[in-house]
């Protein structure tokens, strides 16, 4: 999930069904991607909300401003962290450090946003149906 330098999570959309995705209507799978994009949005939003951010007043640069989202795979995957090398800091923030404990926000927003994520596709894909 996170690589050196970086902080990410990724949120899939039905990876485990990959080739059946292949069979489907196109309007079902613009239906999931819209669920995986609400998805990837509710889990940007929740970190930049909740990142810790420096109030000493020395730097202007803040982890809360540069969170992001990328989406891969025709955007039925969606990747929401850091990618900028300027934010290389980010893993200390999410895993600790020896002097610094862990200040954890990717995982946790994608915790509460899971229990989210099978409605938002289920809605989105019966919107279609109807």
């Amino acid at each position: 999930m996170a690589r050196r330098g970086r902080a990410h999570v990724t949120i899939t959309g039905l990876a485990r069904l990959r080739e059946r995705l292949e069979d489907l209507p196109e309007e079902i799978k613009q239906a999931l991607v819209k669920g995986v994009k609400e998805s990837a949005e509710a889990v940007r939003d929740d970190v930049a909300r909740n990142v810790p951010v420096d109030q000493s007043g020395r730097d202007s640069h803040h982890l809360r401003d540069t969170v992001d989202i990328r989406y891969v795979e025709d955007g039925l995957v969606a990747q929401v962290g850091w990618f900028n090398p300027e934010d290389f800091y980010a893993i200390f923030v999410e895993k600790g450090t020896r002097s610094q404990p862990a200040q954890p926000t990717l995982h946790p927003a994608l915790e509460r946003e899971r229990r989210q994520y099978q409605a938002r596709l289920t809605d989105e894909v019966r919107r279609v149906l109807r």
